[in-house]
């Protein structure tokens, strides 16, 4: 029987590299995964979802007094990057002389939180006294107007 010369046999060493390279393959996909799961974690809605469901109750009735005051409000960003906050009462009038406090929070936790104070540059629009950086922020607003008062959690691009 003839060895045809050009064709090279299949040996241990070759099935050694082809282990290797398949296991390297399947470990750098793993690990490039876990690095983007890691980096990517945007936290945890609650931290004790038991005490949590001990105030939903509270939570809901919260949202039912504040759907009786009627206020609408949009939160936008500015030119400057300032907050931008409308509101309007339940006859869709501007509401006027309303106080207005606020926290801007980076939802993954990578920036520091920024305190908000507004002031009312027109009738029924406010504007943050400080710049809130392009990305996405969640605002908690808290706004009074005489006696009453609602609280505002929004998402900012």
């Amino acid at each position: 029987m003839m060895r045809n010369p050009g064709i090279r046999r299949f040996t241990g060493w070759h099935m050694t590299g082809i282990l290797v390279a398949f296991f390297a393959v399947v470990i750098a996909v793993n690990l490039l995964m876990a690095t983007i799961a890691v980096r990517s974690f945007g936290g945890t809605v609650v931290d004790n979802s038991y005490v949590a469901s001990q105030k939903f109750n509270g939570w809901l009735e919260h949202a039912r007094a504040q759907e009786r005051l009627g206020w609408r409000d949009k939160v936008d960003r500015s030119g400057g990057d300032h907050v931008d906050v409308t509101l309007t009462g339940p006859d869709g009038a501007a509401l006027r002389g309303a106080r207005i406090a606020g926290l801007a929070q980076h939802p993954l936790g990578r920036a520091a939180d920024i305190a908000l104070d507004f002031s009312e540059v027109a009738p029924g629009h406010y504007q943050s006294d400080r710049v809130v950086p392009a990305g996405r922020w969640r605002i908690a607003l808290t706004v009074r107007r005489g006696k009453a008062e609602q609280r505002l959690l929004r998402a900012l691009d």
